[in-house]
């Protein structure tokens, strides 16, 4: 089984590119930083995962994936080699995607996006001084419907 799931930011904006011919196909690729879960010496690494995305899904995150979007991304690893100008080999490692979705909601993306840094979890000083601020970060931008409103409980 081949199956990655990854929550990561784009490091910069996406340039969808298209393949020659009668039937032109949509490329994007770009890298994700993805923060690792555990750190040695007290700070947390950072991954960079080179991303590839064919299609409508190219198209998509060309429109809508910006540098610091926070993304969730399903997909396989695919490795792939060439020889470049030089005649030298080159290994490349990459997800192809097969799924991608924003890891949070729109507010949250421009507020991190605005507050000079890319900043890829909710600050908790801010949710303690300002609980509207908490409280929209943690309904992810939804409205709470209430058990009422809902028909099947």
């Amino acid at each position: 089984m081949n199956k990655v799931i990854l929550m990561g930011r784009v490091t910069k904006d996406i340039d969808v590119k298209y393949t020659a011919g009668d039937n032109p196909t949509a490329t994007a690729r770009y890298t994700l930083a993805v923060k690792r879960r555990f750190s040695r010496e007290g700070e947390q690494d950072t991954d960079f995962i080179n991303c590839v995305a064919f299609g409508k899904q190219a198209e998509f995150a060309g429109k809508y994936f910006k540098q610091g979007t926070k993304l969730l991304v399903c997909g396989r690893i695919q490795t792939r080699s060439y020889t470049n100008r030089n005649n030298v080999k080159v290994y490349v490692t990459e997800v192809v995607i097969e799924e991608q979705d924003f890891a949070e909601s729109k507010a949250v993306n421009q507020q991190n996006n605005t507050s000079g840094g890319v900043s890829s979890e909710y600050n908790a000083n801010q949710g303690r001084h300002n609980p509207q601020a908490l409280e929209q970060s943690l309904a992810g931008g939804f409205t709470d419907v209430g058990d009422n409103d809902i028909p099947f409980l």
